[in-house]
């Protein structure tokens, strides 16, 4: 709850650093509840786990996804903001060229569940 907490926060803050941080500590989060799923086989089978489990996967997905449209549309704004005749609109403006959501490889790796309870 502490990591969605952190995720929330970096949005209402518009915090494209922190907003990747705390997804990061999420996406951790969540392989750890998975970790713990796996030492019992009851709860693994049970149908409302393996839908939430589903969800979860369509929703990693999905926010790489947007990441990546985000990411596109930071390039298109930097860019455009530096040409003839968009700089001088820009200029008058005030506009400011956006930061990229960045991760570092490690933040990008899967989860490795085994270093977790090793």
């Amino acid at each position: 709850m502490k990591a969605r907490a952190a995720v929330h926060d970096a949005q209402q803050k518009g915090d494209v650093g922190a907003l990747g941080m705390a997804e990061s500590g999420l996406r951790l989060r969540l392989g750890q509840l998975f970790a713990v799923a796996e030492a019992y086989p009851d709860l693994k089978a049970n149908e409302s786990f393996q839908h939430l489990q589903n969800r979860i996967s369509g929703l990693e997905n999905s926010i790489a996804d947007r990441r990546e449209f985000y990411n596109a549309a930071v390039n298109a704004n930097n860019v455009r903001i530096e040409q003839f005749p968009d700089l001088i609109i820009a200029g008058a403006f005030g506009f400011k060229p956006a930061e990229l959501l960045e991760f570092s490889e490690a933040e990008k790796a899967d989860v490795d569940l085994g270093s977790l309870f090793g």
